[in-house]
């Protein structure tokens, strides 16, 4: 078969796209503009902005296709999100051009309890996805996981990694159980259901056999780590609201954390559901979470993404509050200072001019480091601004070798700092 596949570079799109060219399948992979392609022999790819596309814009990319997929995801909104976008407006479009084309299959991600009800923008357009596909004359699947987790550290799950890393078994009040299930049941499931035999018109919730509390998940996965367990610690709620505003600031800055006020407003209800009606139209039984972490040992490379998940975000909190306040401080109190720096030097008499465009440099590249689209493009910049400083001071000021409070050493650690940053910016 020939298939459509939305969101073939996400956490769940990935690995469905694995799984169905495993099952022999062809695929048209479909990503957001921009996006590098996975290296899958016979994909092709297509880079589509679900916000812009109309049905007679999906037309021509639906010749030859016998099954859509729809794996296209978004917790919230942000600079490079729309929740409605995402999961209603935007596959609408795409649905509406399968009707003209004759193209029945369409498997569609939803999430767990948006039928029970919707708690935030999230589950209200998830929601609003499901009633426009079922309202269409399709052989439509809706597929509506609980929180999924696999080997691939992503979302919930590299929460929870990062959660388990911590000295301390941070406990937030007022969540409710999750029934977690593994990515392996969930490739399965679509595999099983793009068949043109397979059960058409269901709502299928993919809920493991395990209701769990996140104390609880967060626990296993510290065991799995091979770390003995942490000491409680009852988050506060100013504490907790805090976590959930940065977060919310952090995905207006283009980032993806999954502590979000989305997050908060969704684990108020858990992520439960039986999954007997899942089981009976596929016939994959849902493996247990213990089960799934002893099938696959910890490597010292989980361990190392664990203790630098709460690491990252404060690399990049550092390098950009740094570089903003170097040039905010220029323009302050260490104007003399910037402008004598200078004296003796060639440069002597346009010193004003040259402390201004330092100040203003180093804080366009600190915004630049902030804001994910720009981040890399930043961060290389202030490796060579860092550089330029360092030959620039040694030609200009050689004595500040010398300097007690080094200022010529120190630039080093955030070199090596902003490498560091470069290395870890990718999410997956």
């Amino acid at each position: 078969m020939r298939i459509l596949l939305l969101g073939a570079r996400g956490f769940i799109g990935s690995a469905v796209l694995a799984g169905l060219r495993e099952a022999g399948h062809t695929i048209v992979g479909v990503v957001r503009p921009g996006a590098s392609p996975l290296l899958q022999e016979g994909v092709t790819w297509l880079a589509v902005d679900l916000r812009k596309q109309r049905a007679e814009d999906w037309r021509p990319h639906l010749a030859g296709v016998d099954a859509v997929v729809n794996c296209v995801g978004a917790f919230q909104d942000s600079a490079r999100d729309s929740v409605r976008a995402a999961h209603a407006t935007g596959p609408l479009a795409l649905y509406e051009a399968c009707v003209a084309s004759n193209v029945r299959r369409v498997v569609h991600f939803s999430a767990i309890g948006v039928d029970r009800a919707t708690l935030s923008p999230f589950s209200a357009s998830k929601a609003e996805g499901e009633r426009r596909l079922m309202a269409l004359p399709l052989d439509w699947v809706i597929l509506r996981p609980s929180v999924v987790l696999g080997r691939e550290a992503y979302g919930s799950g590299a929460l929870f990694r990062g959660l388990a890393a911590l000295p301390i078994a941070p406990a937030f009040t007022g969540m409710a159980a999750i029934q977690p299930v593994q990515l392996g049941d969930v490739v399965r499931t679509v595999v099983r259901m793009v068949a043109p035999d397979a059960p058409k018109e269901v709502a299928l919730d993919l809920a493991g056999p395990q209701a769990m509390s996140l104390d609880a998940v967060v626990a296993r996965y510290r065991q799995w780590l091979g770390w003995p367990p942490a000491r409680p610690w009852r988050i506060p709620n100013w504490l907790a609201a805090l976590a959930y505003r940065l977060g919310d600031l952090a995905g207006f800055l283009g980032w993806r954390p999954p502590i979000r006020s989305n997050a908060r407003r969704e684990m108020i209800r858990g992520a439960t559901g039986d999954p007997t009606a899942w089981t009976e139209a596929t016939g994959v039984v849902p493996e247990r979470l213990d089960h799934a972490l002893q099938r696959r040992p910890a490597t010292v490379q989980e361990r190392w993404f664990a203790r630098l998940y709460f690491v990252k975000p404060a690399v990049f909190a550092v390098l950009a509050l740094f570089w903003i306040g170097t040039g905010i401080v220029a323009f302050g109190p260490g104007w003399q200072r910037g402008i004598h720096l200078l004296d003796g030097t060639f440069l002597e008499p346009v010193a004003a001019a040259c402390v201004i465009i330092g100040a203003v440099a180093d804080i366009i590249i600190g915004i630049g480091i902030a804001v994910r689209a720009t981040a890399r493009r930043a961060l290389w910049l202030s490796l060579a601004v860092s550089l330029f400083y360092t030959i620039a001071g040694t030609i200009l000021r050689p004595d500040l070798w010398a300097d007690p409070i080094g200022p010529m050493l120190k630039i080093w650690p955030i070199i090596v700092l902003i490498v560091a940053a470069l290395a870890i910016r990718e999410d997956r």
